[in-house]
């Protein structure tokens, strides 16, 4: 087991352990109770059930409601490495899962919500996973400069490159594609109101605020 402990809000535990934390949200996320007790190592599953985070219950390890929110925690940290490997790093494929896993053992309180302003605050991952909220989104602080914000949330003439679309409605996320609102094309906004109307590629388009809310830009440096 990994002799380096990390700091999961009140609570230090190893990598390996924070990894068991991170599998066992997922299984919730998917909707089952837990995780086999035999497919894990006995040494990290006991660390946190030693820590109050998981307890035993028959052949099933499961978070407890101390151990839940510290989960959180680490998948917040995993997603948000993600996004900003994605849409400040331009990485993509097998790498965002890799490297995501390496950058969530080294962010720290603090950081990660500072990374999360940086970001615009996404609530989903590349993957289209929720993103756990920090107390940065809860209070949408700005104290550190964006590279990524929301259309709805720059002036006339700002603009930059689209790094995500976040959409849940299938219609409207091809009805962006169809208008060439892809990934990587270049966007400005011209006007707020009485609709934010922008500029991509060589055409112009009128949405309403719920749309341009989830058209994230990678903002240019001016």
């Amino acid at each position: 087991m990994s002799e380096r402990r990390l700091q999961v809000r009140s609570h230090a535990v190893s990598e390996n352990a924070q990894e068991i934390l991170e599998r066992l949200w997922l299984v919730e996320e998917a909707g089952q109770r837990g995780l086999q007790l035999a497919d894990l190592p006995e040494g990290d599953w006991a660390e946190l059930v030693k820590s109050g985070l998981a307890l035993q219950r028959n052949s099933l390890l499961e978070l407890t409601e101390t151990g839940r929110p510290e989960a959180a925690l680490v998948i917040r940290r995993h997603r948000l490495g993600e996004r900003l490997l994605a849409d400040v790093l331009g990485a993509e494929g097998t790498l965002l899962d890799e490297h995501a896993c390496r950058l969530e053992h080294i962010l720290f309180d603090g950081l990660d919500e500072s990374i999360c302003t940086l970001l615009g605050h996404p609530q989903l991952c590349p993957h289209g996973k929720h993103i756990p909220p920090g107390e940065c989104c809860r209070q949408a602080r700005t104290t550190v400069g964006r590279v990524v914000a929301p259309l709805n949330e720059l002036e006339p003439g700002q603009g930059g490159q689209v790094a995500y679309i976040q959409m849940n409605n299938p219609s409207i996320l091809e009805k962006m594609m169809a208008m060439g609102v892809l990934p990587g094309g270049k966007i400005a906004l011209l006007r707020r109101s009485p609709s934010f109307v922008f500029e991509c590629g060589y055409s112009q388009f009128a949405v309403d605020q719920e749309i341009a809310a989830e058209i994230y830009v990678r903002l240019n440096e001016a």
